[in-house]
């Protein structure tokens, strides 16, 4: 069974060769595994952007055969707490609000909320309280956008 690095490594080509952004996904195994595929595009996502893509990917890891036994693919749009994971989302998200949750506390804080700033190297820099910190790709367990109403 792939973790999750192996299946974006795995599928990421797969969803941009037919015109997508693969956001991120999240896997669940165990009895009957669930893969959870976040998908994007500049035009944004219908539901028969998921449809489409549920039936390619679904066809690609029937062949492929990652996985021993059954399990169960959902492709969805980001959504308005859209997860970020790399150094690029961090920078076309520059100026948002975000939620970040660190690999191991900072200060006696493992959940950060603040405005990104944006990017510099492989530092993602981030307005908290009205200081400026920096924080290492690799230092984030997760990161989502702060939905503005």
């Amino acid at each position: 069974m792939l973790d999750k690095d192996g299946l974006i490594s795995l599928l990421e080509p797969v969803v941009i060769a037919l015109g997508y952004e693969l956001v991120d996904l999240d896997a669940h195994t165990g009895g009957r595994g669930t893969i959870r595929v976040y998908i994007d595009r500049e035009q944004g996502i219908m539901l028969s952007d998921c449809e489409f893509l549920s039936h390619q990917l679904s066809a690609f890891l029937d062949v492929e055969g990652p996985f021993s036994g059954n399990y169960i693919l959902e492709v969805s749009s980001p959504g308005i707490d859209r997860k970020l994971r790399t150094l690029e989302h961090f920078q076309q998200f520059k100026g948002q609000e975000i939620r970040v949750e660190l690999s191991r506390a900072r200060n006696g804080h493992k959940r950060l909320k603040g405005a990104l700033i944006g990017v510099k190297g492989e530092q993602i820099l981030l307005e908290l309280d009205g200081d400026l910190i920096s924080l290492h790709l690799s230092d984030i367990h997760a990161a989502r956008l702060v939905p503005q109403f």
